[in-house]
This record gives C-alpha cells, structure tokens and sequence, in this order.
C-alpha cells in the first residue's frame, strides 16, 4: 500500500513540475535571459526523458468543486497532456498550473492515452494559494476501493489539431485522515495543439 501511495505522489509531483516548467514557458514581460535558459533546458530535459508530453496551445480545462469553478486557458495558462512510465507500468493524465501560479492541477490514470478509453483515477491534486498564508490542497483519497476513484475518459486524442478531449470525475480530500469529507470533482477537457506543417 505504502508503494502505490509513493508511486502516486511521485506521478503527480512529476506532473506538477510539467506544468510549472511548461509555465515559465508561457511567461511573458520581463524574464531574465537565464531563468529562460534553465526553463528550456528544463524543458527538454523532460521531453528527452518523456517525449509524449504535450503542452496545449490553446482550449480549456474546466474544474468543478464544491461551488467553485477553476477553468484553464491553455492560450495563457499551461496546460499539459503527459504520458509517463513508472518501471513497467504507464501512466496518463492532466496537469495544468494557471499564469498567476496561484491554481495547479493534476489527475493520472494507469494506461495509455487512446481515443475512446474510460480509465480509472490513479492519483490527483488541486493546490490553491490564496495567498502565502492560505493554501487549500485537495489530493486523492487514499480510502477508496480500487476502481472507487472516479475515471478519465478520453473521446478523443492525438486527431488533427486535438490534443485531447474527455471528461473526468474523482473525489479529492483536505486531508489524510481516514475520517476526512472528500468532494466529488468533475472536469471536462477539450485542448488543441498546432500541427505540423
């Protein structure tokens, strides 16, 4: 058990940072020569190691939790479709972080991205920061049944100019106790890439 959770952790992590490096790559105004010279080589570093990783040009990832919505630009936002292996095992998902670094997102599912798949949550995370002082991070419930975590499904992915498309339901909680409310969660996802000419 203790293994699966690490291997969870880790997968989000590692999303996360895509989506925080992919960020630098959309920020704009007056960044330093060298913090852009350490985000690309961040970058390709990360598309050496993991070359299915794909940062959205543009479309939306829409959130719901509870009575708020947090919707994802990825014109201005980054959003990012990642594909991982973890030893022998694969792994998909979302990651997104918003251009006041103040919102991040990440959901994964074991497998491989193909069109027309409903797969099973793997791990998932939402982190928002008020400020400094108020953060609320909500991470996958680790008391669910196998199967019990909601599921990401992809109708399509890798067409034309879409990335992906799909709709996703998981249950996030506050905290780690085994006594802890979990909110159900809900997204849709409809991103683009520019093709290749």
């Amino acid at each position: 058990m203790q293994l699966k959770r690490f291997t969870n952790w880790y997968l989000l992590v590692v999303m996360l940072l895509t989506g925080l490096i992919s960020a630098c790559q959309k920020d704009t105004g007056e960044q330093a020569v060298e913090e852009h010279k350490i985000a690309l080589a961040a970058d390709s570093a990360l598309k050496a190691t993991s070359p299915d990783n794909y940062l959205a040009t543009s479309g939306v990832l829409t959130i719901k939790l509870k009575d708020s919505t947090y919707t994802f630009n990825a014109a201005n936002d980054s959003v990012a479709f990642v594909n991982l292996s973890s030893g022998d095992n694969r792994y998909f998902g979302l990651t997104a972080i918003n251009k006041a670094h103040n919102i991040s997102f990440g959901i994964s599912s074991k497998g491989i991205a193909a069109d027309s798949i409903t797969k099973a949550v793997a791990g998932g995370q939402l982190l928002v920061m008020a400020d400094a002082m108020h953060t609320q991070q909500y991470t996958l419930t680790q008391y669910a049944k196998p199967g019990d975590a909601g599921n990401i499904q992809l109708t399509s992915y890798m067409r034309n100019d879409t990335l992906a498309k799909g709709s996703f339901f998981t249950f996030l909680s506050k905290d780690d106790d085994s006594d802890s409310p979990f909110y159900r969660v809900e997204g849709t996802f409809e991103l683009r890439i520019k093709t290749q000419k």
